[in-house]
């Protein structure tokens, strides 16, 4: 697809999503690469953002740039976001709380400990990023490990092959400790998530590198 035509399809589905506001992002595309540009009055917004454009057909990658502008009157203080912060993760999440610290700094949360599966660690981020005065999350989390390098690299070949989006024969998992590999090609921006969270959903994960091309 030319960049042309991929650039005003990237417009237009933004527009289209009714939870962001698209009047101040702005797009350029690059060889399929994607860079989102300007502000949006919320951090959900800008995921939102992010989220529509990576499953775009044709889009290759994306270069996440938007700023989080808060409209005037709607900061909260940090404190207040903290103690948000722990009472909707205490709600939300399976995970043992008292591994978990949490930091506000500015609107900006972060988030440190340690939890056994990466599901834990998602449902922490998407917990509190839609909180109110929240202009970004560092999410440092990391997973406990707990199985053989064996175990993982069969245990990720195996998700893959139950995954009809993918063709698993295109892709390479090497396995070091709790660090994983991805190498190969698939078609799809979609294709290289699915096989992430792929490798992310196995217990004993605490890193996965993507090499995948698109291609």
């Amino acid at each position: 697809m030319k960049d042309l035509n991929l650039r005003k399809l990237v417009f237009e589905e933004l527009e289209f999503q009714p939870d962001i506001n698209a009047a101040n992002i702005g797009v350029t595309v690059d060889n399929g690469v994607v860079t989102l540009s300007g502000h949006v009055s919320s951090y959900a917004q800008k995921i939102s953002a992010e989220r529509t454009v990576k499953a775009i057909k044709g889009v290759r990658a994306l270069a996440g740039e938007i700023e989080v502008r808060l409209n005037k009157g709607e900061g909260t203080a940090d404190d207040t976001i903290a103690s948000r912060a722990l009472k909707i993760i205490a709600w939300s999440s399976d995970a043992d709380r008292d591994a978990i610290k949490i930091t506000v700094r500015n609107g900006r949360i972060t988030l440190e400990g340690e939890v056994d599966w990466q599901y834990q660690k998602e449902v922490m981020e998407r917990a509190v990023w839609r909180l109110s005065g929240v202009v970004g999350v560092d999410n440092l989390i990391t997973l406990r490990p707990r199985v053989s390098v064996a175990d993982i690299q069969q245990r990720i070949e195996d998700a893959l092959k139950r995954r009809a989006e993918v063709d698993a024969n295109r892709i390479r998992v090497i396995v070091n400790g709790g660090e994983v590999r991805l190498e190969g090609k698939v078609p799809l921006l979609r294709e290289r998530q699915i096989a992430q969270r792929a490798a992310w959903s196995v217990p004993g994960v605490r890193k996965v590198d993507d090499y995948l091309l698109i291609a």
